[in-house]
């Protein structure tokens, strides 16, 4: 799982002394990308700018905009960072959890944490989708990339619990993958903007409900084999 393709890295220089300055312009990038991620949580991508960014860095406009070379760049860096930390938190964990609906699961589980901690923080996924919904250009790509990325594995998931024989082998995969994404949309819309208090009680019941939906049926035993058991055969 990977956000859209990178352009490719440089070969590092072996020159200690020009590493240096590398060093620490890459960490001052960091260091910008993440306050800037702090702020699109609150303003929004759109609310994003070269100014206002090197107000809280502390820096002046030319020392921000060096590191990025314009707004766009650097609303693009901030979507790939949401996306790398997403994946940290919620698709990397999971990968050792069993295949199959342990796995499927324990996304859900890693999903629902950070969206509890989004609820007043803001999911870039969602105001991006509001800001740049019709609005082509690359802002709009890397946010589409990232969210189906996203998706992909949740589908690539789903499968993966048919084939262990946990989901009925006739279930819709991107159905399925579908109606989880809905039921977390619909989460952030009650507990973010309605206030909801019992919004995350009832997201895990609607995931369960779809688990439930989609399961292979627990096998029914014989009744006839339960009459021919005898006390002996049944301790």
């Amino acid at each position: 799982m990977s956000v859209s393709p990178l352009p490719a890295r440089k070969s590092p220089r072996t020159d200690s002394d020009a590493r240096k300055p590398l060093q620490k312009g890459q960490q001052t990038k960091a260091a910008i990308v993440d306050a800037a991620l702090g702020l699109a949580t609150q303003i929004g991508l759109e609310g994003l700018s070269i100014g206002a960014l090197a107000e809280v860095m502390q820096m002046s406009k030319s020392g921000v905009f060096a590191h990025f070379g314009s707004r766009e760049e650097l609303q693009i860096s901030v979507v790939r960072e949401y996306h790398t930390r997403f994946e940290d938190e919620v698709f990397y964990p999971a990968m050792s959890a069993p295949r199959g609906l342990p796995r499927l699961r324990t996304l859900f589980d890693n999903w629902m944490k950070r969206t509890s901690v989004e609820i007043d923080s803001g999911c870039i996924y969602i105001s991006g989708a509001v800001e740049f919904d019709d609005r082509p250009g690359p802002v709009r790509d890397a946010l589409a990339s990232s969210v189906n990325t996203w998706l992909s594995a949740m589908r690539r998931a789903v499968e993966l619990s048919i084939a262990q024989g946990h989901l009925r082998p006739d279930t819709d995969a991107a159905q399925m993958a579908f109606e989880v994404h809905a039921l977390i949309l619909a989460l952030h819309y009650e507990a973010r903007f309605l206030r909801s208090p019992d919004s995350l009680r009832r997201a895990v019941q609607a995931f369960e409900g779809i688990v439930s939906r989609y399961s292979q049926p627990e096998p029914q035993a014989n009744p006839a084999a339960r009459q021919r058991k005898t006390p002996m055969s049944a301790a």
